[in-house]
């Protein structure tokens, strides 16, 4: 199948599987003539790529799961290393960022309180206090 075929059935476009190419993502296609044609498992792999993209995976961290990949079968070993490691980092990013939240909580919280202890008429008070 020729690219634009390729692009349509892995939902990603023309210029993003000829970045892949450049990049080495995607091994050179065979082709006929000037035009690229493309095998069911270069669709299978455009289709990892994407997916693995809107998970968060960036193309440098794809690159270093594919390396060495030439058409054949996926390395599915080093994508579940990679998936473990990603998860890893999600569960520790979202400690940290409950962390925060529980840290604006209780800094929401003592301003209300400390608004509550001040009012107006103290400081008034306390400016008029300081003319005399």
């Amino acid at each position: 199948m020729y690219i634009g075929k390729a692009a349509q059935l892995s939902g990603t476009t023309i210029k993003a599987i000829r970045h892949y190419e450049e990049i080495g993502l995607l091994p050179a296609p065979q082709r006929e003539g000037r035009y690229r044609v493309y095998s069911a498992q270069s669709v299978e792999l455009l289709t990892f790529i994407k997916c693995a993209q809107q998970l968060g995976f960036k193309l440098k961290e794809l690159q270093g799961i594919l390396h060495g990949y030439r058409g054949d079968e996926l390395p599915w070993q080093r994508a579940s290393q990679a998936i473990a490691q990603k998860k890893h980092a999600l569960v520790t990013q979202i400690e940290a960022l409950q962390a925060v939240h529980s840290g604006l909580v209780a800094f929401e919280s003592s301003l209300e309180e400390a608004q509550g202890q001040c009012s107006f008429e103290r400081l008034l008070d306390a400016g008029a206090a300081g003319k005399s």
